[in-house]
C-alpha cells in the first residue's frame, strides 16, 4: 500500500485530506513539522507522495526541502503568500476541495512516482 506524508500546520486540512485518503485505501500519516517527518523516514516510511501545506515554517525548513526534492509532491498554497521552493508536480491554491488534493495524489501514484 503506497504511503503519503501529509505535512500541515493546518489540522482541518491534514485530517481531511488523511481521512479522504484512507477511504480510498492509501495509508496517509499526518503531520505537523518537520520533525515528525524526519521520525516517520527514519523509521523506513518513505512516501510516494507528499502533500505540504506552503507555510514558511514548513517550506524553509531543509529536511522538507530535501524531502520536496526526492519525491512526488503536491503544494497546498495561499495565493497571497509567496514562498520559494524546488520544482513540484501540483500546486492547488486555496481554497481548495479535499477531493481535488486527493485526487491528484491518486494520480501521481498512479503514474507510479513511487520514491
Amino acid at each position: 500500500m503506497p504511503v503519503v506524508f501529509v505535512i500541515a500546520r493546518d489540522w482541518s486540512l491534514r485530517t481531511g485530506v488523511r481521512a479522504e485518503l484512507r477511504e480510498r485505501g492509501i495509508e496517509a500519516l499526518g503531520m505537523d513539522a518537520a520533525v515528525d517527518a524526519g521520525r516517520a523516514l527514519a523509521l523506513g516510511e518513505m512516501p510516494a507522495v507528499v502533500v505540504l501545506e506552503a507555510v514558511a515554517e514548513l517550506a524553509s525548513d531543509p529536511a522538507i526541502r530535501k524531502l520536496v526534492e526526492r519525491v512526488p509532491t503536491i503544494l497546498i498554497a495561499s495565493r497571497t503568500e509567496t514562498l520559494l521552493l524546488p520544482p513540484v508536480d501540483a500546486v492547488l491554491y486555496r481554497p481548495v476541495r479535499i477531493g481535488e488534493i486527493t485526487g491528484r495524489v491518486q494520480e501521481l501514484i498512479a503514474r507510479g512516482h513511487a520514491a
